[in-house]
Formats: C-alpha cells, structure tokens, sequence
C-alpha cells in the first residue's frame, strides 16, 4: 500500500493525540509529544488541526508532523517505522516540495527522531544541521523533594494571572487567559497541569505547564518561565521540581524537556533540579 499524506482535520486530532501517546517510551529519542500539541492547542483547535499532517500506510498512522512554525516541522515517526524506506523517501519527497501544502518556499527546518532514516536521506540531500538543542531528562521512579517555595495548581480563575507571568518570562509573548483557556479546552489537556510558584508576598513568580502521555511513559514540561523581575532567586528550580513532582503524581516515568544549547541559564535550571543532559540534538535545514 502506498503511503498517503493526509490532514486530520478538528475530528481527527484525538487519533493524533492518541498515537503520539503510544509512541512515547523510555530510551525513545526526544520526538514530537502530546504535549507538544497540546501547548499549540493555545490558538484553538482549528488551528491545530491546521498545523497537524499525518502519513498513513493501509489506514494506519506511521508518522506525525506538526508545523509549530510554516517554516519549521516537528515530526516523529512509529517506533517500529524509524527506518521503513518507503515511509522515508516519501518523507523527504513531501518536505522538499512546498505544493504539497507541508513546508513552505525558503528556509525551513525538520526536526525529527535522529534514529530515523528520514535524517540520513535529508543530508544525503543536501539539508544541513542546524543549531543544537539540549534534550534533559529526569527519572522519576525516587520520591521527588519539596520545591521549598508555594506551589498551586492554576485553575480557570488563575488564567490571568498565569498568563501574565508566562508573558513576563518571554520577550515577545503574547500569551493571554483566553489562550489559556483554548489550551486548557484541547484533548490532551485532560493529562496536563499548569503550575504557578508564589513568592514570600504572595506574587506569582514563575509558571509551568506539565503534559503526561499516560502511565509509565514519559511526561513534558513546555512551556516553563520565571518572571523577568523575580530572576536569580531559585524560583526556576524550585517550579522545575515541582513540575516533576506533578508529573510523578500523574504516573509519568520521567520528565523531559528540551531547550536550546545556546540557552545556558535554562540548561543550568535544568540540572539544577535534578535534570539530566542527554546528547545534543539538531534540526535539519534547507537554504532559500
């Protein structure tokens, strides 16, 4: 059966959903996760849907992408699919012609599993490493300590003042309540948890959003930040761990996250809770 690209549509994204949570394991390279869609899940579900493309063998899903930018895919592919020829080739055929409605003309970027064979065929075809990511992970079979400092979990009457931390924690967000909400309204919010960490007066200082894939798989952090005004003070640890205390409480293995290498603050954050580097990543890229 040939490979078929397809769009899931709003009534389709809970087959996404659910796939990319089987695809979750230990030992799995960092790849596309629910939660991932579900942070997008911010600008609604037709956007979603919008943003999501699927490849499809005999009705079955064997990959998943998501365009978290027009000129960036974020795709992962089935465990047992990493290294399926056909599924490859028409990975890259897909990717490198901007009329079949997946990447744009110009500069644009793949991120992809680096066990797949995807990777290999787009290098044999020119695209190159782009800058370095830094996976991190942390296990969560041992008790996770106290973060020391208040914690809460954000509920709708929190959304403001969550989203406002979030925007203080990022230069250019635009993140609002009503954002909060759409996320808060997607599937794969009903294994999530947002956070907030107060300081002594009572202010939110730095907010987290937890994503479990299910018990016994491992669960995400995206987004995390810490107020710009309330920096240097442990707070980044402090809503890091329990970040991972929440996702324990979910029934995830471990916590992952991934920031950019050049990013060293947030690395350093990172470890600082209990985190461990695992090896650089890169995307691949096309010139214009």
């Amino acid at each position: 059966m040939a490979i078929v690209l397809g769009e899931p549509g709003t009534g389709g994204l809970g087959e996404v959903v659910g796939v990319l949570r089987e695809w979750q394991h230990e030992g799995a390279p960092m790849q596309l996760h629910p939660g991932d869609l579900g942070w997008f899940w911010r600008f609604g579900a037709e956007a979603t849907a919008g943003a999501v493309r699927t490849w499809s063998r005999d009705g079955r899903i064997l990959a998943v992408g998501m365009l978290d930018q027009p000129d960036l895919l974020r795709l992962t592919i089935a465990p047992d699919a990493h290294r399926d020829e056909e599924l490859a080739q028409q990975l890259v055929e897909d990717v490198a012609e901007p009329e079949r409605g997946v990447l744009i003309e110009g500069k644009v970027n793949v991120e992809a599993p680096v066990s797949a064979l995807v990777q290999d065929l787009l290098s044999k075809e020119g695209w190159k490493a782009d800058e370095p990511w830094t996976p991190l992970r942390r296990d969560l079979t041992e008790p996770v300590k106290d973060p020391g400092v208040r914690i809460e979990v954000t509920g709708p009457g929190q959304a403001h003042a969550w989203a406002a931390v979030l925007r203080a924690s990022f230069d250019g967000s635009t993140f609002t309540d009503g954002r909060w909400h759409a996320m808060a309204a997607g599937l794969p919010y009903a294994d999530a948890r947002c956070l907030a960490a107060y300081d002594d007066r009572g202010d939110a200082v730095a907010v987290v959003t937890v994503w479990s894939a299910g018990p016994g798989r491992p669960g995400l952090i995206e987004p995390m930040g810490v107020h710009r005004e309330h920096r240097r003070h442990g707070y980044g640890k402090a809503i890091t761990v329990a970040a991972a205390a929440a996702l324990q409480e979910l029934g995830s293995s471990s916590a992952i996250v991934c920031t950019p290498s050049s990013n060293v603050g947030a690395v350093a954050t990172y470890r600082s809770a209990g985190f461990q580097p695992l090896a650089e990543v890169r995307d691949k890229y096309r010139d214009a």
